[in-house]
Protein backbone atom coordinates (compact mmCIF):
# COMPACT_ATOMS: atom_id res chain seq x y z
CA UNK A 1 0.00 0.00 0.00
CA UNK A 2 1.32 3.40 -1.21
CA UNK A 3 0.45 6.71 0.50
CA UNK A 4 1.29 9.77 0.18
CA UNK A 5 0.00 13.58 1.09
CA UNK A 6 0.56 16.89 -0.23
CA UNK A 7 1.51 18.17 3.31
CA UNK A 8 5.18 16.36 2.59
CA UNK A 9 6.26 19.04 0.07
CA UNK A 10 6.48 22.63 0.28
CA UNK A 11 2.93 24.43 0.60
CA UNK A 12 4.47 26.07 -3.12
CA UNK A 13 4.80 22.63 -4.69
CA UNK A 14 1.96 20.77 -3.81
CA UNK A 15 -0.44 21.64 -7.02
CA UNK A 16 2.29 20.71 -9.38
CA UNK A 17 2.94 17.69 -7.20
CA UNK A 18 -0.39 16.37 -7.08
CA UNK A 19 -0.78 17.19 -10.80
CA UNK A 20 2.45 14.86 -11.75
CA UNK A 21 0.97 11.97 -8.95
CA UNK A 22 -1.99 11.93 -10.36
CA UNK A 23 -0.77 11.85 -13.88
CA UNK A 24 1.45 8.46 -12.93
CA UNK A 25 -1.06 6.87 -11.01
CA UNK A 26 -4.38 7.60 -12.08
CA UNK A 27 -4.39 8.87 -15.86
CA UNK A 28 -3.29 12.61 -17.26
CA UNK A 29 -5.05 15.18 -17.16
CA UNK A 30 -5.57 18.98 -17.55
CA UNK A 31 -5.85 19.79 -13.61
CA UNK A 32 -6.71 23.82 -12.39
CA UNK A 33 -8.17 24.55 -8.91
CA UNK A 34 -8.38 28.22 -7.06
CA UNK A 35 -6.78 26.52 -4.12
CA UNK A 36 -3.63 26.09 -6.12
CA UNK A 37 -1.37 28.19 -4.10
CA UNK A 38 -1.39 25.46 -1.02
CA UNK A 39 -3.36 22.78 -2.33
CA UNK A 40 -4.36 19.80 0.49
CA UNK A 41 -4.55 16.11 -0.85
CA UNK A 42 -3.61 12.89 -0.48
CA UNK A 43 -4.03 9.30 -2.17
CA UNK A 44 -3.74 6.05 -1.05
CA UNK A 45 -3.21 2.93 -3.32
CA UNK A 46 -3.16 -0.72 -3.11
CA UNK A 47 -2.79 -3.39 -5.79
CA UNK A 48 -5.01 -6.19 -5.92
CA UNK A 49 -4.21 -8.23 -8.56
CA UNK A 50 -5.13 -7.10 -11.75
CA UNK A 51 -7.00 -4.37 -9.83
CA UNK A 52 -5.90 -1.24 -8.02
CA UNK A 53 -7.92 0.27 -5.50
CA UNK A 54 -7.34 4.11 -4.68
CA UNK A 55 -8.60 6.13 -1.85
CA UNK A 56 -8.23 10.17 -2.79
CA UNK A 57 -8.68 13.19 -0.82
CA UNK A 58 -8.35 16.59 -2.07
CA UNK A 59 -9.74 20.19 -2.50
CA UNK A 60 -11.74 21.43 -4.91
CA UNK A 61 -10.54 20.87 -8.23
CA UNK A 62 -11.25 20.22 -12.31
CA UNK A 63 -9.87 17.22 -13.78
CA UNK A 64 -10.05 17.68 -17.85
CA UNK A 65 -9.33 14.57 -20.01
CA UNK A 66 -8.66 15.55 -23.51
CA UNK A 67 -8.40 13.20 -26.64
CA UNK A 68 -4.62 14.28 -27.34
CA UNK A 69 -4.11 13.36 -23.14
CA UNK A 70 -6.01 9.92 -24.12
CA UNK A 71 -3.30 9.30 -27.26
CA UNK A 72 -0.88 10.04 -25.64
CA UNK A 73 -1.50 7.33 -22.55
CA UNK A 74 -4.36 5.55 -21.50
CA UNK A 75 -4.50 2.38 -19.44
CA UNK A 76 -8.32 1.34 -20.85
CA UNK A 77 -9.56 0.75 -17.57
CA UNK A 78 -13.34 1.48 -16.17
CA UNK A 79 -13.20 3.10 -12.71
CA UNK A 80 -15.81 2.35 -10.16
CA UNK A 81 -15.79 5.34 -8.12
CA UNK A 82 -17.20 5.85 -4.83
CA UNK A 83 -18.40 9.43 -2.93
CA UNK A 84 -17.62 9.53 0.31
CA UNK A 85 -17.75 12.85 0.60
CA UNK A 86 -17.86 16.48 -0.95
CA UNK A 87 -19.34 16.24 -4.44
CA UNK A 88 -18.78 15.67 -8.39
CA UNK A 89 -19.97 17.41 -11.56
CA UNK A 90 -19.43 14.56 -14.17
CA UNK A 91 -19.71 14.71 -17.67
CA UNK A 92 -18.48 12.26 -20.28
CA UNK A 93 -19.53 11.83 -23.85
CA UNK A 94 -22.85 13.18 -24.10
CA UNK A 95 -23.51 12.35 -20.15
CA UNK A 96 -23.64 15.10 -17.15
CA UNK A 97 -24.47 14.08 -13.48
CA UNK A 98 -24.45 15.13 -9.93
CA UNK A 99 -22.53 12.82 -7.72
CA UNK A 100 -23.10 12.81 -3.99
CA UNK A 101 -21.79 11.54 -1.15
CA UNK A 102 -23.01 7.89 -0.67
CA UNK A 103 -22.97 7.24 -4.65
CA UNK A 104 -21.47 5.11 -7.48
CA UNK A 105 -20.63 5.72 -10.62
CA UNK A 106 -18.71 4.32 -13.72
CA UNK A 107 -15.96 6.37 -15.56
CA UNK A 108 -14.21 5.06 -18.41
CA UNK A 109 -10.35 6.55 -18.97
CA UNK A 110 -10.69 5.79 -22.52
CA UNK A 111 -13.65 9.19 -23.50
CA UNK A 112 -12.69 12.11 -22.79
CA UNK A 113 -14.57 13.44 -19.03
CA UNK A 114 -14.78 16.41 -17.06
CA UNK A 115 -15.04 16.22 -13.80
CA UNK A 116 -15.55 18.82 -11.20
CA UNK A 117 -15.39 18.45 -7.39
CA UNK A 118 -17.04 20.95 -4.77
CA UNK A 119 -16.32 20.77 -0.81
CA UNK A 120 -16.15 24.41 0.04
CA UNK A 121 -12.80 24.39 1.78
CA UNK A 122 -13.24 20.81 2.45
CA UNK A 123 -11.80 18.24 1.46
CA UNK A 124 -13.53 15.89 -1.05
CA UNK A 125 -12.78 12.07 -0.21
CA UNK A 126 -13.34 9.23 -2.95
CA UNK A 127 -12.58 5.97 -3.27
CA UNK A 128 -11.83 4.52 -6.71
CA UNK A 129 -11.40 1.19 -7.99
CA UNK A 130 -9.97 0.51 -11.76
CA UNK A 131 -10.43 -2.40 -13.81
CA UNK A 132 -8.70 -3.09 -16.64
CA UNK A 133 -10.91 -2.85 -19.80
CA UNK A 134 -11.58 -6.51 -20.44
CA UNK A 135 -11.69 -7.90 -16.66
CA UNK A 136 -15.64 -7.02 -15.96
CA UNK A 137 -17.34 -9.68 -18.21
CA UNK A 138 -20.22 -7.69 -19.55
CA UNK A 139 -20.61 -6.56 -23.18
CA UNK A 140 -18.92 -3.16 -24.19
CA UNK A 141 -22.24 -1.75 -25.13
CA UNK A 142 -23.60 -2.18 -21.68
CA UNK A 143 -20.92 -1.11 -19.43
CA UNK A 144 -20.93 2.39 -21.87
CA UNK A 145 -24.45 2.91 -20.79
CA UNK A 146 -24.48 2.82 -17.13
CA UNK A 147 -21.48 5.47 -17.23
CA UNK A 148 -21.71 8.88 -15.67
CA UNK A 149 -25.13 7.42 -14.23
CA UNK A 150 -24.80 7.52 -10.55
CA UNK A 151 -26.46 5.22 -8.31
CA UNK A 152 -26.85 5.57 -4.61
CA UNK A 153 -25.15 2.71 -2.64
CA UNK A 154 -27.76 2.20 -0.12
CA UNK A 155 -28.70 -1.03 -0.60
CA UNK A 156 -28.27 -4.65 -2.06
CA UNK A 157 -25.56 -5.24 -4.89
CA UNK A 158 -24.30 -1.64 -4.55
CA UNK A 159 -24.10 -1.36 -0.76
CA UNK A 160 -22.11 -4.47 -0.70
CA UNK A 161 -19.72 -3.07 -3.15
CA UNK A 162 -19.21 0.26 -1.44
CA UNK A 163 -18.51 -1.42 2.08
CA UNK A 164 -16.17 -3.87 0.23
CA UNK A 165 -14.56 -0.63 -0.99
CA UNK A 166 -14.41 1.34 2.45
CA UNK A 167 -13.23 -2.45 3.61
CA UNK A 168 -10.64 -2.54 1.79
CA UNK A 169 -9.07 1.41 2.77
CA UNK A 170 -9.83 0.55 6.24
CA UNK A 171 -7.80 -2.76 6.48
CA UNK A 172 -5.29 -2.33 3.83
CA UNK A 173 -2.41 -1.86 5.91
CA UNK A 174 -2.90 -5.61 7.52
CA UNK A 175 -3.53 -7.08 4.27
CA UNK A 176 -1.32 -9.67 3.10
CA UNK A 177 0.68 -9.49 -0.48
CA UNK A 178 -0.81 -13.49 -0.75
CA UNK A 179 -4.11 -11.85 -0.65
CA UNK A 180 -3.98 -9.43 -2.79
CA UNK A 181 -5.04 -11.49 -6.38
CA UNK A 182 -8.12 -12.60 -4.20
CA UNK A 183 -9.18 -9.32 -2.87
CA UNK A 184 -9.36 -8.07 -6.44
CA UNK A 185 -11.05 -10.94 -7.74
CA UNK A 186 -13.98 -9.95 -5.20
CA UNK A 187 -14.38 -6.42 -6.09
CA UNK A 188 -14.36 -7.70 -9.84
CA UNK A 189 -17.65 -9.82 -8.88
CA UNK A 190 -19.19 -7.60 -6.79
CA UNK A 191 -18.44 -4.71 -9.41
CA UNK A 192 -19.96 -7.25 -11.73
CA UNK A 193 -22.88 -8.34 -10.12
CA UNK A 194 -23.73 -4.55 -9.18
CA UNK A 195 -23.22 -3.17 -13.13
CA UNK A 196 -25.16 -6.11 -14.48
CA UNK A 197 -28.22 -5.87 -11.69
CA UNK A 198 -28.54 -2.04 -12.29
CA UNK A 199 -30.27 -3.44 -15.59
CA UNK A 200 -31.86 -6.21 -14.74
CA UNK A 201 -31.05 -9.63 -13.78
CA UNK A 202 -27.41 -11.09 -13.84
CA UNK A 203 -26.67 -13.15 -17.04
CA UNK A 204 -26.01 -16.50 -17.06
CA UNK A 205 -22.70 -16.23 -18.84
CA UNK A 206 -21.49 -13.47 -16.44
CA UNK A 207 -22.40 -15.67 -13.35
CA UNK A 208 -20.02 -18.36 -15.24
CA UNK A 209 -17.65 -15.79 -15.68
CA UNK A 210 -16.94 -15.17 -11.92
CA UNK A 211 -17.38 -18.71 -11.02
CA UNK A 212 -15.02 -20.06 -13.40
CA UNK A 213 -12.42 -16.71 -12.29
CA UNK A 214 -13.16 -18.13 -8.63
CA UNK A 215 -12.01 -21.58 -9.82
CA UNK A 216 -8.91 -20.25 -11.26
CA UNK A 217 -7.76 -18.09 -8.61
CA UNK A 218 -8.10 -20.80 -6.32
CA UNK A 219 -6.14 -23.29 -8.04
CA UNK A 220 -3.34 -20.65 -8.79
CA UNK A 221 -3.09 -19.92 -4.86
CA UNK A 222 -2.94 -24.28 -4.14
CA UNK A 223 -1.20 -25.30 -6.98
CA UNK A 224 1.87 -27.07 -4.34
CA UNK A 225 -0.77 -29.25 -3.08
CA UNK A 226 -0.68 -32.62 -4.41
CA UNK A 227 -4.42 -33.09 -3.15
CA UNK A 228 -5.78 -30.31 -5.95
CA UNK A 229 -8.23 -32.40 -7.55
CA UNK A 230 -11.61 -31.73 -9.07
CA UNK A 231 -13.30 -32.34 -5.63
CA UNK A 232 -11.59 -30.66 -3.33
CA UNK A 233 -11.35 -27.52 -5.89
CA UNK A 234 -15.63 -28.35 -6.22
CA UNK A 235 -15.41 -28.17 -2.25
CA UNK A 236 -14.10 -25.14 -2.13
CA UNK A 237 -16.16 -23.31 -4.15
CA UNK A 238 -19.03 -24.45 -2.54
CA UNK A 239 -19.95 -26.27 -5.96
CA UNK A 240 -20.79 -29.85 -6.99
CA UNK A 241 -17.95 -31.69 -8.80
CA UNK A 242 -20.77 -31.74 -11.94
CA UNK A 243 -20.99 -28.33 -12.28
CA UNK A 244 -17.64 -27.43 -12.00
CA UNK A 245 -16.96 -29.86 -15.14
CA UNK A 246 -20.05 -27.63 -16.81
CA UNK A 247 -18.88 -24.41 -16.17
CA UNK A 248 -15.34 -25.26 -17.58
CA UNK A 249 -17.00 -26.37 -20.66
CA UNK A 250 -16.59 -23.45 -22.55
CA UNK A 251 -13.22 -22.69 -21.41
CA UNK A 252 -11.66 -25.12 -24.06
CA UNK A 253 -9.82 -27.43 -21.52
CA UNK A 254 -10.91 -29.60 -18.36
CA UNK A 255 -10.68 -28.18 -14.79
CA UNK A 256 -8.24 -30.64 -14.39
CA UNK A 257 -6.33 -29.73 -17.92
CA UNK A 258 -5.73 -26.30 -16.20
CA UNK A 259 -4.33 -27.28 -12.91
CA UNK A 260 -1.53 -29.76 -14.93
CA UNK A 261 -1.10 -26.65 -17.18
CA UNK A 262 -0.81 -23.93 -14.42
CA UNK A 263 1.81 -26.53 -13.02
CA UNK A 264 4.04 -27.16 -15.47
CA UNK A 265 4.24 -23.27 -16.24
CA UNK A 266 5.31 -22.80 -12.93
CA UNK A 267 7.57 -25.35 -13.52
CA UNK A 268 8.82 -24.42 -16.70
CA UNK A 269 9.87 -21.10 -15.12
CA UNK A 270 11.80 -22.52 -12.77
CA UNK A 271 13.86 -24.72 -14.97
CA UNK A 272 14.42 -21.43 -16.35
CA UNK A 273 15.77 -19.39 -13.70
CA UNK A 274 19.43 -19.47 -12.70
CA UNK A 275 18.40 -19.15 -9.64
CA UNK A 276 17.47 -22.20 -8.39
CA UNK A 277 19.77 -24.06 -11.02
CA UNK A 278 21.24 -26.10 -8.28
CA UNK A 279 17.92 -27.36 -7.12
CA UNK A 280 16.96 -31.32 -8.04
CA UNK A 281 14.52 -31.25 -11.09
CA UNK A 282 12.33 -33.55 -9.10
CA UNK A 283 12.46 -30.76 -6.57
CA UNK A 284 11.01 -28.61 -8.63
CA UNK A 285 8.32 -30.83 -10.11
CA UNK A 286 6.92 -31.47 -6.29
CA UNK A 287 6.73 -27.89 -5.27
CA UNK A 288 4.12 -27.35 -7.96
CA UNK A 289 2.08 -30.56 -7.18
CA UNK A 290 4.30 -33.56 -8.77
CA UNK A 291 4.99 -36.03 -6.88
CA UNK A 292 6.19 -38.67 -8.64
CA UNK A 293 9.62 -37.63 -10.87
CA UNK A 294 8.35 -40.05 -13.61
CA UNK A 295 4.79 -38.50 -13.94
CA UNK A 296 6.33 -35.38 -13.66
CA UNK A 297 9.16 -35.45 -16.65
CA UNK A 298 6.57 -37.49 -18.79
CA UNK A 299 3.92 -35.19 -19.17
CA UNK A 300 6.65 -32.23 -19.08
CA UNK A 301 8.28 -33.64 -22.03
CA UNK A 302 4.81 -34.32 -23.70
CA UNK A 303 3.82 -30.64 -23.19
CA UNK A 304 7.45 -28.85 -24.25
CA UNK A 305 8.99 -31.85 -26.10
CA UNK A 306 11.96 -32.22 -24.34
CA UNK A 307 12.05 -33.96 -20.34
CA UNK A 308 12.57 -31.41 -17.57
CA UNK A 309 16.22 -32.13 -17.40
CA UNK A 310 17.18 -31.44 -20.64
CA UNK A 311 14.81 -27.99 -20.82
CA UNK A 312 16.80 -26.66 -17.96
CA UNK A 313 20.04 -27.60 -19.81
CA UNK A 314 18.73 -25.48 -22.96
CA UNK A 315 17.32 -22.78 -21.20
CA UNK A 316 21.00 -22.51 -19.79
CA UNK A 317 22.54 -22.37 -23.35
CA UNK A 318 19.81 -19.71 -24.20
CA UNK A 319 21.03 -17.50 -22.31
CA UNK A 320 25.10 -17.42 -22.17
Amino acid sequence: MIELRSTDVPAAERFQWWCDLTARQLVPTELSSEQAGDFRAAITIAPLGEVTVAATSYAEQRSVRTAPLIRRSDPEQWWVTLVCSGSLQVEQGRSYAHVSPGDLVLTDTSRPFDVGSRSGRGLTHMIMLQFPRGALPLPEQRLRDHVVRPLPADRGSAALLAGYMRGLVREGRALRPDESGSLGAVAVELATIWLAGAGGAVPAETRRQALVREVKEHVRRHLGRPGLTPSSIAAACNISVRYLHRVFEPEGRTIGEYVRHERLERCRADLEDPLLAGTPVAELGARWGFEDPATFSRVFRSAYGMPPGEYRRDAARRVR
